[in-house]
């Protein structure tokens, strides 16, 4: 399993650089990761689907708080601070980031364009 070794996060561009010990690295947005937050908030309790977090484009990482030797506890400036980023789940980000930012975008833009509309039901 990839170990994170270490993180820097900017904070005019709001990035957070994470680097690994097969000596990769990648660049998350403080908004990919408010919205792909591992907490039951956003990934769902139990059998409910992953939430739908919107209008995240300007949140900012407030604090990073290492949790043993394992994650991170991001705190988010709109206080948002419950999910644990593990090291497994910063490689999974990393490894599937592309797509999981495409389905966020879908998302987004299906809620988008279903929010002004009304379901009509006609009773007899």
């Amino acid at each position: 399993m990839k170990q994170v070794t270490k993180v820097h996060y900017h904070s005019v561009s709001k990035n957070l650089d994470v680097y690994f010990d097969d000596h990769s690295e990648v660049i998350f947005s403080a908004e990919f990761l408010r919205v792909h937050s591992p907490s039951a908030e956003v990934q769902g309790h139990g059998s409910e689907s992953m939430k739908l977090v919107l209008n995240k484009q300007a949140v900012g990482i407030k604090t990073i708080t290492p949790v043993g030797h394992y994650a991170l506890r991001l705190e988010f400036d709109d206080g948002h601070n419950s999910g644990l980023f593990s090291w497994q789940y910063f490689a999974k980000l990393q490894a599937e980031q592309t797509s999981l930012w495409d389905t966020y975008l879908e998302r987004v833009k299906q809620h988008e364009n279903n929010k002004d509309s009304v379901p009509i039901k006609f009773v007899p």
